[in-house]
């Protein structure tokens, strides 16, 4: 079998299956899933945390290509900064002059009414937002999947089916949290398993891209896995953890923690695999 052959149907293993393994939790009854959601949400603020900062920004930063370190943290700056944007122009796009807080004239005697339904419905937004950059996110760190897959697969064919199982099983728990995001985010489990698996292509983009011209694909890689490390941080921190304030309580504060941790050592324990 041709070597492109290889790499193309082990990407596309290892990218959806894991969507379609993580897709496991859609199955459930959906009062059972109203009452797990928050915790999902919780793990998935530790698996994105984790992904970014034990994962992503570590291969960043020790890409042979990287001479100054600076470069690779500042593209995370800039990530976060332009994700921002991205979350204002999408919430730009759904405030409407009769219900946003910035369009109602201050002296309108139904503006206080106006105001409380603005902050619904930008509310709707900034979740519908989250949902969206964690698929761009996704797709970008998908795409550095397929390149890393190509790389031991032009190394060596056993590598590469090696390398492709250890990719599933790191994506697996990060895929859970991205379909807990998603579901938070008010997508339907059909939108969010199919836009999951359009997200997972991209595997076969970065695998194809890096068995053409990986020389290429290697001088780009810290920084795609810098803007990918900076999607999910933004994410995590902007639009997932103040959702989490909301429950004052001390038993639900101590299961957030525990979620969140329980989060970011999955990662790390999936992630070591691949060494």
């Amino acid at each position: 079998m041709p070597l492109l052959t290889w790499i193309l149907l082990f990407s596309l293993l290892g990218g959806v299956l894991s969507v379609l393994a993580a897709a496991v939790f859609l199955l459930f009854p959906e009062q059972l899933r109203a009452r797990l959601l928050p915790h999902f949400v919780s793990f998935a603020i530790g698996a994105l945390l984790g992904a970014a900062f034990l994962a992503l920004l570590p291969h960043a930063l020790e890409a042979p290509g990287v001479k100054d370190f600076h470069i690779v943290t500042g593209t995370v700056l800039l990530g976060v900064l332009g994700f921002f944007l991205l979350e204002k122009m999408v919430l730009w796009r759904h405030c409407h002059h009769s219900d946003c807080e910035v369009h109602a004239p201050e002296d309108d005697p139904d503006h206080a009414h106006s105001h409380d339904h603005g902050h619904n419905h930008a509310g709707h937004a900034v979740n519908h937002a989250a949902g969206t950059l964690i698929l761009i996110g996704d797709g970008i760190h998908n795409l550095v999947d397929g390149v890393l897959i190509a790389a031991a697969f032009l190394t060596d064919i056993h590598l590469g089916i090696v390398t492709s199982l250890a990719v599933a099983a790191h994506e697996i728990p990060q895929e859970v949290g991205d379909f807990a995001v998603l579901l938070h985010s008010g997508f339907s489990r059909a939108r969010a398993l199919v836009y999951n698996i359009l997200a997972s292509l991209t595997t076969l983009v970065g695998a194809t891209l890096a068995y053409y011209g990986l020389r290429e694909a290697e001088a780009a890689l810290p920084y795609i896995l810098a803007i990918a490390a900076s999607s999910f941080i933004y994410i995590a921190v902007a639009d997932l953890i103040p959702g989490l304030h909301k429950r004052l309580e001390a038993r639900a504060t101590a299961q957030q923690i525990v979620l969140i941790v329980a989060g970011v050592l999955t990662i790390y324990f999936a992630h070591s695999t691949l060494h």
